[in-house]
């Protein structure tokens, strides 16, 4: 089991890949935390802050592989979405993240896309290809997955539950 950053302030493994904070800034992590524990029936302030940082880190990936990444299944949980989409929002401060602050400098759409639609449209081993595209992506720049991150991503959540790999083995998928 690999040690965990503490809830109140996760850290990237990576010494080259920022933390959400630093990508988002302080006032506006901390605006995103508040605004998503404030929801009824919402987790507690630890579980949304991960749920930040993993957004944050899709945000990353992407920005930093559009070539490899662009155009694929949003490979993370719905509550990371709708992150993404309250960040969208917030447009001033979403086009200085997308165009400043991430690796590729470049503006990130959003594009919805149900999965049943996408499955389809590749074809199952395709889509599964897809899915396992990021694993190697996120531990190169993040490190290995860690329990904070599992109930994130929906590939490594499957793999983990229904396959029963070890995150140490999911982490050392390659592409």
């Amino acid at each position: 089991m690999h040690p965990t950053a503490t809830p109140a302030t996760p850290a990237l493994p990576s010494e080259t890949a920022p933390s959400a904070p630093d990508l988002l800034g302080e006032a506006l992590h901390d605006e995103v935390v508040r605004h998503f524990t404030a929801k009824p029936d919402a987790p507690d302030a630890p579980h949304v802050t991960y749920q930040v940082r993993e957004c944050l880190r899709y945000l990353y990936l992407v920005s930093l592989h559009p070539d490899r990444l662009g155009g694929l299944f949003l490979p993370v949980e719905q509550d990371i979405d709708e992150i993404w989409h309250y960040l969208i929002l917030q447009t001033r401060e979403y086009r200085e993240l997308c165009e400043q602050r991430l690796p590729g400098g470049h503006f990130i759409h959003h594009r919805s896309i149900a999965y049943d639609a996408y499955q389809a449209a590749p074809g199952r081993e395709k889509a599964a290809e897809e899915a396992l595209r990021w694993i190697p992506l996120y531990t190169a720049a993040f490190g290995p997955f860690d329990e904070n991150a599992l109930p994130h991503w929906t590939v490594v959540r499957f793999l983990h539950d229904e396959l029963g790999l070890s995150l140490t083995e999911i982490s050392a998928l390659e592409g």
